[in-house]
């Protein structure tokens, strides 16, 4: 079995031919910077902070944070933060994948996700050094401890609010429909090629990559929330 698995190591490190993950950039470089400009806006943005937080206890009560466990650098699991906007104990009544119209959103909910304002909270998670702005998505710990390969590679580098596949999949409950398989089509259609899009950032790690990916995800962010509010798009039936 022990055989087994330096094989697999081995073979993984030949395949995976880049080495920018090991440099400074990623080690050291992101992680300053991330830190500064999280604890910069964590405070600029307190006041609206406030105000969401507000909404949702109006809207459904407390609590207001949504916390759940996550794959992380070198494949230690911590707790992601988000502004709640699914119904209380959600993740014990559906599966880990939003569905188009799922039921579980709420009505103050439906509006954060759809501009991303939920994300917020995961300045904390930068702070405090579980993720960074720029890295791959987090995934549920159901979905890392099955990685391998060059997969493996994705727990290499800090987790990040966004990257390619953010960019990719950033209409994913459109893309798996109902709520019935919702897990299955992502599990089939979705994870693979997600992690692919994962495994190219680690490949690709660095500043002027960051940078890219920011400005991309700017410019999806803003268009899917001008559509959802202007022009009524991404609102399901």
């Amino acid at each position: 079995m022990a055989e087994n698995q330096v094989i697999e190591i081995q073979s993984a490190e030949e395949e995976f031919s880049s080495t920018a993950y090991k440099g400074v950039y990623n080690r050291y470089v992101k992680r300053v910077i991330g830190f500064v400009i999280a604890l910069i806006l964590f405070i600029v943005l307190i006041p609206v902070y406030l105000i969401i937080s507000l909404a949702v206890v109006i809207d459904t009560g407390f609590p207001v944070l949504y916390k759940a466990d996550r794959g992380g650098y070198k494949n230690k699991s911590f707790k992601i933060f988000k502004f709640r906007s699914m119904v209380k104990n959600a993740d014990k009544i559906g599966g880990g994948t939003t569905a188009l119209n799922d039921s579980r959103i709420t009505k103050v909910g439906n509006i954060l996700r759809k501009t991303k304002l939920d994300e917020f909270p995961q300045l904390l998670n930068i702070i405090k050094g579980d993720m960074s702005f720029i890295g791959p998505r987090p995934e549920l710990l159901r979905y890392t401890q099955q990685y391998v390969g060059r997969e493996k590679y994705i727990l290499e580098v800090r987790p990040g609010i966004t990257d390619y596949s953010s960019i990719e999949f950033i209409n994913l409950d459109e893309l798996v429909g109902g709520e019935a398989n919702a897990d299955e089509v992502y599990e089939t259609k979705v994870l693979k090629k997600k992690n692919e899009l994962r495994v190219k950032y680690v490949e690709n790690v660095s500043f002027r990559t960051d940078v890219e990916i920011f400005f991309k995800t700017i410019g999806s962010v803003l268009e899917k929330a001008f559509g959802f509010l202007f022009r009524k798009e991404h609102r399901g039936n």
